[in-house]
Order: C-alpha cells, then sequence, then structure tokens
C-alpha cells in the first residue's frame, strides 16, 4: 500500500517504536464485523441460526467478526434487518455514548447509520433518537438504514449543526459526534481515502471538527454526556481538538470509558497534548480493527432547555383507515401523536420537539400511505413488527425459494383468509404480502428487490 511520505512521517514520530508494527499491519488482512440488532433478535438466538462462523468483538457484546468470504450483505437476514455490517473498531463509539431508555440522543453526524442503529439498539425504541446528517445522499441512506433496522424512535434529519444548535440548547441528555475527518484510520478499508489525504485536509478537518464540536456542547443538558470520535490517527484532529475544546469550555470535563480493558494504551502523545490521557486511541497493530479515536466529555453546567413540543394530527377521521387497518391486519393499535407527511402517516417519538422549518427525512415510525378509501402499510412497519403483533403471516425458510422468490418481487402461491400477511424469514419479520385466492402479492419494495 502506498502510504503518502508525509504521513508516513507524522506517525513515525509520533508513533516511534511501535512504527514498524504499525506499518506492517498494512500489510495484513482487515478485519470485517457485523453487529447484532437486539431490536428484532437477541443475540443468543441469533447465534443459534447464523450461517457464518462467528468470534466475539471484545468491546460489544452484539458485535462479531465474520470472514470475508461470507457475504453477509447478500443473505436474507441483512433484508430482515437482523444485524448491521460494521467496520469493528467502530461499535466502540456507541458503548461509550451508552445510551439510555427514554433519553433524548442526537447523533450529529449519523450517515450512513453504523452508530445511529447501534444507539438506538441500546434505547430499546424508548425516547428520542435524532439522527442528523449534512449531506442530503447520505441523509437518504441514513433514513434507509434507520427503516432496515426496524428502529421506531429515530428521526432523520438533513440539517447543519448551526441550526440544531438554535433550535436546541440545553436539550439532549447524550450527543455523538462522529466527526468528519481525514479518515487516516481507514486508510486499510478504503484505499481511496489516501488520494484525498494531505496535511492541509488534516489541517481544515481540525478546524471544522472544532466548530462542530462547539454546536454541540450548546445542545447537551448540564449532566449530559458528549462523545467525539474519529477515524483518524492525527493528534491535530484527536487530542488537539479535545485540548483546544476543554480550554474554552471550562463547563466540560472528561470521564473515564469503560473501554480501557479493550485496549492497549501504552502509546503516548505529544507533550502539548498531555493533559487528555482520559481519551482512547484504537491502533490497528494493537487490535482487530481499523484506527479509531474516542473522548468522552461531560457537561458540569448550564442550563436545561425544552422546545415547543410538535402538535398531532389532530383530525380523528384521517386516521379511520389506518384504525381499520390496524384492527384487521395487528394485535395492537400503536397510539401517540400522528402526523401526515404529505400523504405518508408517521408516528412520533415521545418528547418530539416541534421540526417546524428543519430539514425532516423521516418524523419518525413510518405506518404507511393515506390513500383514498384505505391505508397501505409501509415497509418500515413490517420490518419493525414482531410475529406476535400481527394475526396473519407466513414464514419460510432463509434457504427456501419462495423466500428467494419474495425478495425477488414475486408472486407466491399460498392460502388463508383475505388481508395483509406479515412475510417472515425464519420467524423475522422481512415484508407485506396481500392474501387474494390462492396468491400471496408481494409487496416487497422494487428498489430494493434482488434480481
Amino acid at each position: 500500500m502506498e502510504l503518502p511520505q508525509a504521513f508516513r512521517e507524522r506517525m513515525k514520530k509520533l508513533l516511534r517504536q511501535d512504527y514498524a508494527d504499525f506499518i506492517q499491519s498494512y500489510e495484513q488482512a482487515r478485519y470485517y464485523g457485523l453487529r447484532v440488532n437486539t431490536l428484532k433478535i437477541s443475540v443468543d438466538d441469533f447465534l443459534q441460526i447464523a450461517p457464518f462462523a462467528l468470534t466475539p468483538v471484545p468491546w460489544t457484546e452484539t458485535g462479531f467478526y465474520y470472514g470475508e468470504a461470507d457475504r453477509p450483505g447478500k443473505h436474507p437476514y441483512h433484508e430482515a434487518g437482523l444485524y448491521y455490517i460494521q467496520e469493528p473498531s467502530a461499535m466502540a463509539a456507541a458503548v461509550a455514548l451508552d445510551a439510555q431508555q427514554g433519553e433524548n440522543v442526537l447523533d450529529l453526524a449519523a450517515a450512513p447509520g453504523g452508530k445511529a442503529t447501534h444507539i438506538a439498539a441500546m434505547m430499546k425504541q424508548d425516547g428520542l433518537l435524532i439522527a442528523n446528517e449534512i449531506h442530503p445522499q447520505r441523509a437518504g441512506i441514513l433514513s434507509q438504514n434507520i427503516e432496515r433496522m426496524g428502529i421506531r424512535n429515530a428521526v432523520v434529519t438533513n440539517e447543519k449543526p448551526a441550526k440544531l444548535a438554535k433550535r436546541f440548547p440545553g436539550f439532549f441528555d447524550r450527543i455523538l459526534l462522529d466527526a468528519p475527518c481525514s479518515g487516516e484510520g481507514m486508510f486499510r478499508k478504503n484505499p481511496e481515502a489516501i488520494d484525498e489525504w494531505s496535511p492541509e485536509n488534516v489541517a481544515q478537518c481540525a478546524l471544522r471538527q472544532s466548530e462542530i464540536l462547539d454546536f454541540a456542547a450548546e445542545m447537551l443538558r448540564p449532566g449530559g454526556r458528549l462523545v467525539y470520535s474519529t477515524c483518524t490517527f492525527s493528534t491535530e484532529e484527536n487530542e488537539g481538538t479535545i485540548s483546544r475544546f476543554l480550554r474554552e469550555h471550562s463547563e466540560f470535563e472528561l470521564r473515564e470509558m469503560n473501554l480501557h480493558q479493550a485496549f492497549d494504551h501504552g502509546i503516548p502523545v505529544p507533550d502539548a497534548v498531555e493533559s487528555i490521557s482520559k481519551t482512547t486511541r484504537i491502533w490497528p497493530h494493537h487490535v482487530k480493527g481499523e484506527g479509531h479515536y474516542i473522548a468522552v466529555m461531560q457537561k458540569t453546567s448550564g442550563e436545561t432547555k425544552m422546545p415547543k413540543l410538535a402538535v398531532g394530527v389532530k383530525n380523528k377521521k384521517l386516521l379511520q383507515d389506518f384504525d381499520r387497518f390496524a384492527n384487521d391486519t395487528l394485535t395492537f393499535v400503536p397510539e401517540g401523536k400522528f402526523i401526515l407527511f404529505g400523504d405518508q402517516l408517521y408516528l412520533l417519538p415521545e418528547n418530539m420537539p416541534d421540526m417546524d422549518g428543519l430539514k425532516v427525512i423521516r418524523p419518525g415510525w413510518h405506518l404507511g400511505t393515506m390513500k383514498k378509501n384505505r391505508f397501505e402499510p409501509s415497509h418500515a412497519l413490517a420490518l419493525s413488527l414482531h410475529a406476535f403483533d400481527v394475526k396473519f403471516r407466513k414464514s419460510f425458510a432463509s434457504d427456501s425459494d419462495d423466500i428467494h422468490s419474495f425478495l425477488k418481487g414475486e408472486v407466491l402461491q399460498a392460502t388463508g383468509p383475505k388481508g395483509w400477511y406479515l412475510v417472515e424469514v425464519d420467524g423475522y419479520s422481512l415484508g407485506w404480502a396481500k392474501q387474494s385466492g390462492t396468491m400471496l402479492k408481494n409487496h416487497f419494495p422494487k428498489g430494493l428487490r434482488w434480481k
């Protein structure tokens, strides 16, 4: 691997006696990981049905290594959202955030969604998760991954941090900033990042990170936790950024992390940043993963503020078609604040603030489409349901012809009462079909269908 000479010189100065081992790591194969989605399946149950040979990732109980030849993205379990394919070291950031049920949580730079979906699993569908991404295309990918993992309590926004900070001062219990960075830690995983690297880009990233951190600080309530992470080795972007932040924000202090047992911290940082020894570096020549940096900070003072809450649909007649669907198809009727997003019906998370004037991609749990005199359920609703949530279901084995036909969008032959059926793979929700006569008409989204 052709690493930039300037990068080599910087790393040699930083690592000293560890430099040779670090460079040698680039000659080794990268590691592959997936994280079990505990919103849909327990770790123990997944290990019983897993079609791959898995070994645990030591810093999270839901993470596992798999072999490069396994290709889990091509398995029906992936479409069912039973796991998220994620670089092993990247799993550590959400563990450090340690989001709890019922909290207000912000993932400030969330695409493509690995850390946001991990946070959501830890929240267990209870509380408010705002997952933000400033780039529109990446925000769309983030929204798709939120949907695939069956998350009900997430709002996806496409906003600048400055605009969010103005709207939500002192509101969030926890904030994760997985900051845009020079990507040095991902060179082995993403060689294209090498061509984009330069000392000038490192400096620009550090400036941008500091600005975003300032906005994050505004949005955290007193006593709240702010986790800053990057996938770079640069001291300017890591310890340097955190040192600057702590100097300018006396209301914050570093906290010890619960990950120290998993990582080797024997490499000193430059003297200019010796005051932040509590932060964590993940080195690819010490662990089975790529390079990461994590700092955990707590806000010790300030003011908690509650924004105006969102208002749901007041005209109950608009919900009659949905209520009819829920009574015919589900074993429960969703309750709470509903909102019409165009002709799309959503159920808002609890404590949902007023989002008027913000770019919102997904304002909560997507239930379906309000069509003339009928309601059509969304794919997101299907993926968020369990077998016990529905009255009618058809489950097929993951290696069956039927499940592959369903994923291709084909009609299945089946008998049963008319109505909406939850199609499952080995008992786990995959999508909708509608029984009519001896046919199970396929409603798996066209854009997701297998070829």
